[in-house]
């Protein structure tokens, strides 16, 4: 795949909500892009602050019906941390092997993540999800403890390219 870049003039300070977009497989999975975003270096992956569980994760949303899975990670990456990525490699896709929520009276919804190794080529003092998130760097040693009640995103780490 060819390397690609989001550039300023496309990226907007409005994060896309909802799911009248979102794409799904013949399977009835949600399929969500995700970024594995390192330094230059490959030292360090930036994690964020999960919204809903307060945990650290990946920067990762929903793939939707009008652009490449590539360009959902890159905006994910935006919206959510506020980086500007060079994607590098595409990692594949990575079953979601969460059990369901406990006390949900609904059928879990399955996603199929699709994660792409990136290097961050900027960090923007302003973004889309800046009052909801903190984003903070971590070697591979800290981040693969931070995500390992993620082990779909622990996946992604293991997958790239990261020095260990």
């Amino acid at each position: 795949m060819a390397a690609s870049n989001t550039s300023s003039s496309n990226r907007s300070m409005e994060s896309r909500t909802g799911r009248t977009k979102q794409r799904y497989n013949t399977k009835g999975e949600r399929l969500v892009a995700g970024v594995v975003p390192l330094t230059a270096d490959k030292y360090y992956v930036m994690l964020i602050q999960s919204t809903r569980r307060k945990g650290w994760v990946l920067p990762k949303g929903g793939w939707e019906l009008d652009e490449e899975c590539h360009e959902a990670a890159a905006r994910e990456a935006w919206e959510e941390a506020g980086i500007v990525v060079q994607i590098n490699y595409d990692l594949g896709d990575i079953q979601d092997t969460r059990p369901p929520k406990k006390n949900s009276t609904k059928e879990k919804e399955r996603s199929l993540y699709r994660f792409f190794e990136a290097t961050v080529t900027s960090e923007e003092p302003e973004w889309p999800e800046k009052d909801k998130r903190e984003r903070k760097w971590y070697t591979y040693a800290e981040a693969s403890e931070l995500l390992k009640e993620r082990p779909e995103l622990q996946a992604a780490l293991d997958l790239s390219t990261i020095k260990r």
